[in-house]
């Protein structure tokens, strides 16, 4: 099961971290996405690989963005 890690910027609240999963967990394959509010991290779980366009787009629509 692949495992990636990002860098989320922007958010400052638990709304902010619920958005951010629920935006990610419509990706088609991901079994499970962790957030870390403090650190800005997010660990997404898949069944199949996940490319980076498909986090950023996820993150974009929950009006974030993936730290470069």
């Amino acid at each position: 099961m692949p495992t990636t890690t990002y860098t989320v910027t922007g958010m400052t609240c638990g709304h902010c971290v619920s958005s951010v999963k629920t935006e990610i967990s419509k990706i088609n394959g991901v079994t499970e996405v962790d957030v870390d509010l403090s650190s800005g991290m997010v660990r997404v779980d898949s069944t199949t690989p996940i490319t980076d366009a498909d986090i950023a787009a996820a993150v974009d629509e929950a009006g974030y963005e993936i730290a470069s």
